[in-house]
């Protein structure tokens, strides 16, 4: 079982691995979104990295890629492009998202310079890791306290005729799921002949079987409905999740200080600290579940969006290899430690 991440861009480092030699492809890419104004999100992957991923992958290997909902066509039909079959569509949902709504009857007031009054103030909490967004007034200061946030704003009333008429009116939804493309490399013969000349080409359905015993379905969830049991349940990173194996890194500055937004919350007059500053950490039972989806045993996983290593810290934990290419060297540090971190093996169901 070995570690390997390499520094810069995955299109010419993953030429430094052989043709058909990793077992699958577990990944969270850029979504095109410009999350946080962040100049590697500016666009989805484009082929070229997709068909380096389909060289080194083994005949009948899977592909497992987040994208944005606004973007999963996207990010999708380079993959197809570069060769892989679209076997399905994953969904992670969760209950955590911060809305990013644009309040229609404020920016009404706003733009003809009518004042507000302030009818009422009220308080939010949320769990570590989640997000508030204030929709009345998103300047106001959200208060960390151990183990979330604590946001106190005003609520205010609908001041001009036209405010009034759109009163509650806003321009998006709130996030509540990821979708993930389920890919696969074709193979020549039969899936049968194939996975005993490759090791590849199914995934392991009992190994993901719920605590229930249920057939693993393309849905995995927070925990938000009791009816959803049957499906795999996972909530978002929290702070130890992040953390994990970084002890020895210093604490550094996160985005969002003196009142800009960092993850829909604000910090103002503030400097928060972590020793993960990564913005989209996927939460690590739901990437070791993943990875064990689709990597047989013994085998490598490759990520080449490595971000902070979520991946390899999951594919270790679950016995596999890894390979991963992150650009960003500051990451690169984050990731090598928390994939070769020696945790504790314990079970995800």
């Amino acid at each position: 079982m070995t570690v390997q991440i390499y520094q810069g861009d995955c299109r010419q480092q993953l030429f430094n691995l052989d043709p058909n030699t990793v077992d699958s492809v577990v990944t969270d890419p850029p979504y095109g979104l410009s999350f946080m104004g962040k100049a590697w999100d500016y666009d989805v992957p484009d082929v070229e990295v997709w068909k380096q991923c389909y060289r080194v992958l083994k005949p009948g290997g899977h592909l497992l890629a987040f994208f944005g909902s606004r973007t999963y066509h996207r990010g999708v039909i380079p993959i197809e492009d570069a060769g892989f079959e679209i076997r399905d569509q994953m969904m992670w949902l969760y209950g955590s998202g911060f809305p990013k709504s644009h309040n229609v009857s404020i920016a009404i007031d706003k733009m003809k310079g009518a004042e507000r009054e302030v009818v009422d103030v009220k308080g939010q909490r949320a769990n570590s890791g989640s997000g508030i967004y204030n929709f009345n007034n998103p300047s106001k200061v959200a208060e960390f306290y151990e183990g979330g946030w604590n946001d106190t704003y005003e609520v205010t009333a609908a001041s001009s005729d036209e405010a009034k008429q759109w009163d509650g009116w806003g321009t998006c939804l709130k996030p509540g799921h990821e979708p993930i493309v389920l890919a696969r490399k074709p193979f020549e013969g039969t899936v049968a002949q194939n996975v005993l000349d490759h090791g590849t080409g199914a995934i392991n359905i009992d190994g993901c079987r719920t605590q229930e015993g249920k057939f693993p379905a393309n849905v995995m969830h927070d925990g938000l409905h009791e009816e959803w049991a049957e499906y795999f349940y996972c909530p978002k990173a929290n702070k130890g999740d992040r953390n994990e194996g970084l002890e020895h890194l210093p604490d550094k500055q996160l985005p969002g200080v003196d009142g800009e937004s960092y993850m829909g919350m604000t910090s103002e007059g503030r400097k928060q600290t972590a020793k993960n500053i990564h913005p989209t950490v996927k939460p690590n039972d739901l990437m070791r579940y993943l990875c064990r989806l689709v990597t047989p045993p013994g085998g490598t996983v490759l990520d080449p969006f490595t971000g902070s290593g979520s991946t390899g810290k999951a594919a270790k934990m679950e016995g596999f290899s890894f390979v991963g290419c992150e650009l960003d060297p500051e990451y690169v540090e984050i990731a090598r430690a928390r994939a070769n971190y020696e945790a504790p093996q314990r079970s995800i169901f």
